[in-house]
């Protein structure tokens, strides 16, 4: 692992920085393919967004893509994460509007493929629409989720809201494909908007498929023909299966992902 500290080789960040005291900033986890990265604009427009929206003065998008893409060409496939918080502050949540954003960027090798079974998490989402789409770096709701299970085959775990609704995975976002028809889970109240899911939604209509956000329950994912989800890294998963107590959903087919798959290996 190689890692960068506001652009110098390191791995030091103050005690004082806010992301570490309260984790008050947003990160990105983005996919090394070919030594650049895979959908750059969207991962720094997403930051860009993420910053805006807590009042974060991040970094400019110029230096960013420079540093980004001189430590992408470092590797023909990889990790690339990149952190920006606040930066150092006094003590106390209140920012005094002084502090001068960190940004920490690490380079890391391509793990193993995902896998294709899911299970649905005990641990609920909370609503907060102020935050809802975000990566930022309180991660803890996905921790503890994924702290819910042991069992190498399984990939990912599907995360609900209070209300029961279907959001996203522990690391990755979910569509379901009925006939033409492709509903993704909306975003609006909690979960991680994704950049492959943003891809999806943008590409959909390729493929002469319907796709919709909105609530999506657990009786949707029965009447489903495919699941598959998504994420920066892993790129597109078909689900074969849903674990859900002593339930077994299974899914045979796959040909949307199969489809989306191909079209995004071609670019």
């Amino acid at each position: 692992m190689s890692t960068w500290v506001n652009g110098r080789a390191g791995t030091r960040v103050d005690s004082g920085d806010r992301g570490f005291n309260y984790g008050d900033g947003v990160f990105e986890t983005m996919r090394v393919r070919r030594r650049g990265v895979r959908f750059l604009d969207y991962h720094l427009e997403r930051l860009e967004d993420g910053c805006r929206r807590l009042g974060i003065a991040g970094p400019s998008r110029r230096v960013l893509r420079q540093e980004l893409q001189t430590a992408a060409a470092r590797r023909v496939d990889g990790v690339l994460k990149l952190v920006v918080t606040r930066g150092v502050g006094e003590r106390g949540y209140r920012p005094t509007g002084k502090e001068r954003a960190t940004r920490v960027m690490s380079l890391h090798p391509l793990g193993k493929p995902a896998g294709g079974t899911a299970r649905v998490c005990r641990l609920r989402l909370g609503v907060n629409q102020r935050l809802a789409g975000l990566k930022t770096l309180n991660r803890l709701e996905c921790v503890l989720a994924r702290a819910e299970w042991q069992d190498p085959e399984i990939w990912e775990g599907l995360l609900r809201d209070t209300d029961g609704y279907l959001v996203c995975g522990t690391m990755s976002n979910m569509f379901l494909r009925t006939g033409t028809a492709l509903l993704t889970p909306q975003l609006d109240r909690c979960g991680v908007a994704g950049v492959m899911r943003r891809w999806v939604l943008e590409t959909a209509g390729v493929l002469k498929l319907r796709v919709r956000e909105t609530r999506v329950s657990l009786s949707d994912l029965v009447k489903a023909d495919e699941v598959f989800m998504t994420n920066a890294v892993a790129g597109i998963v078909p689900l074969g299966s849903i674990r859900h107590g002593r339930t077994r959903l299974r899914f045979a087919e796959s040909t949307a992902s199969a489809a989306l798959r191909r079209l995004l290996e071609s670019q």
